[in-house]
């Protein structure tokens, strides 16, 4: 093909000879005035900060149980712990349950007792439980399953009579775990021996997915466990709830991976049955989004599919507390993973179904009825928020809740009371998530939600504030674009200025708290901070999202552009002459295409597991359904024009920008071979660079020591280019 003789040729002139001129020093900004003379946040306090998890509420509502994972800032060792809370006392103090090992996944049975997932006993992950006072306090537990399998997870029936865990056990195995003894070890038809090497058969499903190698026969099932007089499984009890593959059941993981978890899977109310998200594993799986509502009885017959005719995801089943109702989010497009999420309804007397939130065009993240059955709480991005809204089960009307008066920043776990009140996690760019209490309220009525917890807000207040300032442009095709500033409060002058690029593509940079690229923490070292949600960003409507598609390199790069303009119009201390750019993911592709196209533009670039490479990376990625998708549906040998279009190795001989590279050994989604590829193009061509490769981490950087070299090199390398007035944080 034409297009192929094209990049050859152009990678050809990328390997001639050529004179690098390195940026000229920057000026010397005005010194920026400190607003006071307490500590600026470090990667140290982001990376030891306490983290909420997750949150439960208690059958009489007076009590809620979290989850707190803690870092020891020496060893940088984690560990999670489970705290009880009294509601109805204003002012309680919660309480640690002080037990050995790491506890999760919190989730009150009918009785009042506490269940939860531990390793306290120093061996695999089983479930727990524990009977707690109204004032938090809490005997020793007892132990629910002790099963042949590690539980990866479990949801409790209504009746609190039976169990539902899930884990990787073999398909061959009719039990969770124990079948050693069948064939090829554990039932694992992929391993045949006598060597290491594992056979993938054709017509397999993924060979590796997200950071791990798949294992062939190894799938994430689900099993249904009656309790005893005790409260305690009795193993011989359990049934699979996949069925028999030869009589209609279901080969494929549920919950799904790599992200699924218990939104995934629902009891139905008169506790008979679970209803559970799953796709099914085969020669389609890297090209299908097809997951499908699964309805399987507790005695292990074959499941029902509830939606076979949509070939789009359908997930996040919720069952009204009448049993009347199944509510699910679904998209419509099948191979589309950032289409809209419509909220589902289907009556469960007469099995009809109907889109509850065609014409709104919002795209529901989690589902929660009310108390009273009458209406669904959805959480939505919606602009630079994400807000929690009212859907009417009636006529499908949404109504957006308030719980702030400003921003309202990022809603989470929102769990609707009987009084009206939720429970509910909120964070912010520039606050960590907290657990929070109130009533929603409509314009000056009401007042903003109580916050429960002092996690980190207390710390936070103790560091030198960052201003969060939102602003908006008129972006590519003359589209309302929306973006962030953050700076040091009350500083004067020029600032060294960053522009972050987000992920997905269809992503955010919006008004949240982040673990990993926090612009709170990029604006504490001295910066401005600049996050642009570009066409293609979510939150906007869903025309918005799926502008970028096949549109890689134009409408966000014209974006940022403007919006980096718009930013030094709306704020002095924006520099953008004395600026470097930092994406990872789609962001880190901006890296490299920026390299080609606005190569003047930047004294520095911070490229994290960004794609180099359309054509290596349309073989190469795990789930094939997003870089087909992106390019028009297509596979690279069906149209390698679509790809090659918006190729940042076709341009190469254009890079000239200082560039840190960032990639992991375990990223199969954009795998770290493109990493060294664009640095093996930068040092070829003489340009300064750095590459920082972590040999035990996936897509994203999550290990504490980890995070902190990845901040560390990454606020040396900016520090080298644009001196910042402010010292790096350690």
């Amino acid at each position: 093909m034409n297009t192929i003789k094209l990049s050859l040729a152009v990678l050809a002139l990328g390997t001639a000879p050529v004179a690098f001129a390195a940026p000229a020093a920057p000026a010397n900004p005005a010194p920026a005035t400190p607003s006071s003379q307490a500590p600026a946040m470090t990667a140290q306090d982001l990376v030891t900060l306490p983290r909420l998890g997750n949150v439960t509420v208690s059958p009489d509502e007076r009590l809620a149980a979290y989850t707190v994972t803690t870092t020891d800032p020496r060893s940088y060792q984690r560990s999670t712990a489970l705290w009880l809370l009294p509601l109805g006392t204003k002012g309680a103090t919660p309480v640690k349950l002080a037990w050995q090992g790491s506890l999760s996944d919190p989730a009150f049975a009918p009785d009042g007792r506490l269940w939860f997932l531990s390793d306290k006993d120093g061996k695999t992950a089983q479930v727990w439980s524990v009977l707690p006072g109204a004032d938090g306090s809490a005997g020793g537990p007892r132990k629910v399953t002790d099963l042949a399998a590690e539980v990866a997870g479990f949801k409790l029936s209504p009746d609190g009579r039976r169990l539902a865990v899930w884990g990787d056990i073999a398909r061959a195995c009719p039990t969770f775990g124990g079948c050693a003894d069948l064939p090829h070890g554990d039932g694992n038809l992929g391993l045949p021996g006598p060597g290491t090497g594992r056979l993938y058969q054709d017509g397999a499903g993924f060979v590796r997915h997200w950071d791990a190698w798949e294992t062939p026969g190894i799938h994430s099932r689900i099993f249904a466990f009656a309790l005893n007089s005790s409260g305690q499984v009795d193993p011989a009890s359990g049934h699979a709830l996949d069925g028999d593959p030869a009589k209609g059941g279901l080969t494929g993981d549920a919950p799904s991976k790599p992200f699924g978890d218990g939104s995934e899977l629902a009891w139905s109310a008169d506790s008979t049955a679970v209803i559970y998200a799953a796709r099914q594993a085969d020669r389609d799986e890297p090209r299908s989004t097809n997951l499908d509502l699964w309805w399987a009885p507790v005695d292990g017959s074959a499941p029902r599919n509830l939606t076979a005719a949509n070939h789009g995801t359908d997930t996040t089943p919720a069952v009204s507390p009448d049993g009347r109702w199944l509510a699910w989010a679904a998209m419509a497009r099948p191979g589309y993973e950032a289409d809209r999420l419509v909220v589902q309804l289907m009556d469960l007397k007469t099995g009809k179904s109907r889109a509850l939130t065609q014409d709104w065009d919002r795209s529901a993240s989690s589902l929660a009825f009310t108390p009273d059955s009458k209406a669904l709480i959805v959480t939505a991005e919606d602009v630079l928020d994400t807000p929690a809204f009212r859907v009417d089960l009636a006529s499908g009307q949404a109504t957006r809740l308030s719980f702030q008066k400003g921003r309202e920043g990022h809603v989470a776990q929102i769990i609707p009371l009987k009084d009206g009140a939720f429970l509910l996690k909120r964070d912010a760019v520039d606050a960590a998530p907290e657990l929070y209490l109130g009533k929603p309220y409509l314009g000056k009525l009401g007042r903003p939600a109580q916050r429960l917890t002092d996690l980190d807000a207390s710390a936070l207040r103790a560091m030198a504030p960052v201003a969060v300032e939102r602003f908006s442009f008129a972006g590519a095709n003359g589209d309302t674009v929306w973006g962030q500033i953050l700076k040091p409060a009350g500083t004067t002058g020029k600032l060294p200025t960053v522009l972050l690029v987000h992920g997905g593509p269809q992503g955010s940079f919006n008004d949240s708290w982040s673990t990993r690229w926090n612009p709170r923490l990029w604006a504490a070292q001295g910066y401005a901070a600049i996050t642009i949600d570009f066409h293609g960003s979510t939150g906007y409507g869903q025309a918005f999202t799926d502008s970028i598609n096949q549109d890689w390199g134009g409408k966000p790069l014209q974006d940022l552009q403007l919006g980096m303009a718009a930013a030094a119009a709306k704020d002095g201390a924006v520099d953008p002459s004395n600026a470097c750019a930092a994406g990872g993911s789609y962001g880190g592709y901006m890296m490299n295409w920026i390299e080609g196209q606005w190569p003047d533009a930047f004294k520095c670039i911070i490229q994290h597991d960004g794609v180099f490479d359309a054509r290596a990376m349309a073989y190469e990625t795990d789930e094939l359904w997003f870089d087909e998708w992106e390019h028009g549906g297509h596979a690279y040998f069906e149209a390698p024009e679509a790809f090659e279009k918006w190729n940042p190795v076709n341009h190469v001989a254009k890079w000239k920008t200082p560039m840190l590279v960032i990639t992991s050994e375990n990223d199969f989604r954009i795998p770290y071979t493109q990493g060294l590829a664009s640095f093996a193009a930068l040092q070829r061509r003489g340009i300064p660079s750095e590459l920082l490769v972590f040999p035990d981490e996936n897509h994203w950087v999550l290990k504490a020591k980890n995070s902190l070299q990845w901040h560390q090199s990454v606020f040396g390398w900016l520090a080298r280019w644009l001196k910042p007035t402010q010292p790096v944080g350690k």
